[in-house]
This record gives C-alpha cells, structure tokens and sequence, in this order.
C-alpha cells in the first residue's frame, strides 16, 4: 500500500472546519501506520491558522490561492485537485463528508479514477489495509468495506472522528497563487442565519418536527437549544410543511448528524430520519405516543405532551447553569 496521504482542508470565510481537522489527524494516525507521512491541501483566499495544523499531525499544508477561489466551485476545485494529485503521487485521500465533500469527493473519485468510500463512522487498519465502516440500508445496517482500486478517496462523517487536543506543531506552509481554471460555476456569496449553528457540525441538536404543530410552536425548539448552545434541526415533514428551512432538515434526504446530544421534540422517528441521527451518542426523545419509532433508538424518553414538557425542561436547565 502506498504511504502518501493528502487531506483536503475545507475552509468557509477563511477559517477552516472543524470536520477538517478531524480528517486531518485521521489521515496523519494512518501516515504513522503506513509509516509515511501526511500532507494538506486547500483552496481559498487569504485562510487563518495554516500552520496549526501541524498540531494534528500535518506536515505540510499547500495553499493554491485565488481570490477567485474564495468559494467552492465544482469544476476549478476538481481539476485544480486532480492536478495535485496526479503530479504529486498522492494516492490516499480523505476529505470531511460535508455538503462540499458529498459534491467534490465523487467528482475526484472518477476524475482520477479511485475507489470512494463516503460518509465513513469508522476507520481499522487490518494487514496494511484501511478497512471503512459505512451506513448502509438507510443506516439500519453497517457495511465493512476495503478499496481495491490504487487511488483510494474517504470521506468522514462530522463529529464522529475527535481529533484530540492539538499538540504545539506547526506545519510547513507552501503558498501557491494559481490561475482559476474552468469556472464553470462561480459561488460569489454565501449568506447563512446569522448566529445560528450548522446542524451538519454542531455537537448539541434540538430538533422539531410534526408534533410541534405549526411553524408558530418552533419558538420551543429555538429556546431549548439557545439555553444549551445547540443547532436548530427538524423532521422532513416540518421542512416539507414549510414550517422551517431545508438548511435545517435533518435525515435521509437532509443532513447527516452525529452530535454528541440530539434532542427530538414531537419527532415520530421514520426511517429516512432516523438515518440522518441515529449514529448520536445520546439521544432525547420526548413524544406523546408511546409506541413511536423514535423510542426505539432513544437513550432517554419522555412520553408526554411536549408542550408541558419542554417549557419546564427549559426553565430547569437555565437553573442549573445560573
């Protein structure tokens, strides 16, 4: 198996993701089994903190930059990529299972002809092979799998993968300004709620859905979550009813989660949601009806009506941290 391992490091703004990091120390523990070494790739502008990388294990960070390359676009980013990769012989690569991950991973995967194994919960290294684990079967089964193609791409899923505490080294940065190939498409704003969390990244969740009632109940959802400094979330029927954004919508056809608490209030548990949250370590289930799905996967339930219920589990919670 070869050892050249290249992470690609997602940044938004200028800053980089946390989903980046945990890919970044994945790929340096498995540089250190294959006994050779890891490196990082980005694309942007003017990006912070670089070199920390070195903390977790990187060691050293290329920066292609163009100010036209401040935001994701599919086809510059792919063959700006491939080109990289190609010329420096990387043939192991790990990307964050991101929105942008889940767009540009397979678009690499085929341009540089690589097995992909996408939204990766685990990692094993078994007679000098990296051997991913992956939800299959709308998550309700989980499949072993190893690559057999030379090139080899991972995506991790958020959240699953702690990447420690970072030590004080500082990676070698290698500042490249490139030419912006091929842009066929051009992302030239990116406006998100202010204040608000990604759901994709955030280690607390408070999730709504058709329990609530209307749109007009969801202030129960913002209030618990903004006393514990969690993300907002919801069912696909809350979304589909209009009730509260896409951006929010958690499950199958949504976001994949994996926080360390998900909280779901008036949420049945069908099965496409449960695929997108049942890989979070703890899971707050309250709910009327006894016999939802939801109970199922809980590690806490509270049968009862969420309108009594959450009001009080507020009130208690802002006391506690008072």
């Amino acid at each position: 198996m070869a050892n050249k391992i290249l992470v690609f490091i997602e940044q938004r703004d200028g800053q980089i993701k946390k989903s980046s990091l945990e890919a970044a120390k994945v790929a340096s523990d498995f540089a250190t089994k294959l006994s050779g070494s890891a490196e990082a790739l980005t694309i942007g502008n003017e990006i912070s903190n670089l070199n920390s990388l070195g903390g977790y294990g990187i060691g050293k960070v290329t920066h292609l930059k163009n100010s036209d390359l401040a935001n994701y676009s599919p086809s510059a980013y792919t063959e700006l990529i491939t080109k990289f990769v190609n010329d420096n012989g990387f043939d192991i690569l790990f990307f964050g299972n991101t929105s942008l991950g889940k767009d540009l991973a397979p678009r690499l995967s085929a341009k540089i002809d690589a097995g992909l194994a996408m939204d990766c919960t685990a990692l094993n290294f078994e007679n000098g092979e990296i051997i991913a684990t992956r939800p299959v079967y709308a998550g309700k089964a989980m499949a072993d799998l190893k690559i057999t193609s030379i090139k080899k791409i991972f995506s991790l899923r958020p959240n699953v993968f702690n990447p420690g505490t970072a030590s004080g080294n500082k990676a070698e940065i290698n500042l490249v300004n490139v030419e912006a190939p091929n842009l066929n498409v051009k992302v030239t704003d990116i406006k998100k709620a202010e204040g608000k969390l990604d759901v994709a990244e955030a280690d607390i969740i408070v999730s709504g859905g058709r329990g609530l009632k209307g749109p007009e109940h969801f202030h129960l959802v913002e209030e618990l979550a903004s006393v514990l400094g969690a993300a907002t979330g919801a069912s696909r029927a809350a979304v589909d009813a209009g009730w509260r954004p896409h951006g929010e919508q958690v499950g199958q056809t949504g976001k994949t989660v994996s926080p360390t608490l998900y909280i779901a209030l008036g949420i049945s548990g069908a099965i496409q949601h449960l695929a997108g949250m049942r890989s979070s370590k703890y899971i707050v289930a309250i709910n009327k009806d006894k016999d939802a799905p939801i109970f199922q996967v809980a590690d806490y339930g509270i049968v009862g009506d969420l309108f009594e219920v959450v009001p009080v589990l507020t009130e208690e919670i802002k006391k506690i941290k008072s």
